[in-house]
């Protein structure tokens, strides 16, 4: 099983990354579901910006953890980089 860090956009322009197993779907609960997020349920709609792909659930909890303690404009630079 791979798992996906991935950073979103919000509608208000922040930033906002995350974790998952199946990413087509986590996408989909932050934009329409009650599951998704609550910091992005009410930042809608989001964009999907910038992915990567882990073979293990403790790497990628481990680089999401990475990404989230970063300034915005180092995450933006990982987005253009991309």
């Amino acid at each position: 099983m791979s798992f996906f860090i991935y950073i979103l956009e919000c509608a208000d322009g922040s930033l906002y990354a995350g974790c998952t197993n199946n990413l087509e779907k986590r996408l989909k609960e932050h934009n329409e579901s009650t599951w998704g997020a609550h910091y992005t349920k009410i930042r809608r709609p989001v964009t999907l910006k910038y992915q990567e792909k882990h073979a293990s659930l403790k790497k990628a909890r481990h680089r999401e953890a990475e990404i989230k303690s970063w300034r915005r404009e180092k995450k933006l630079a990982l987005i253009e980089k991309d």
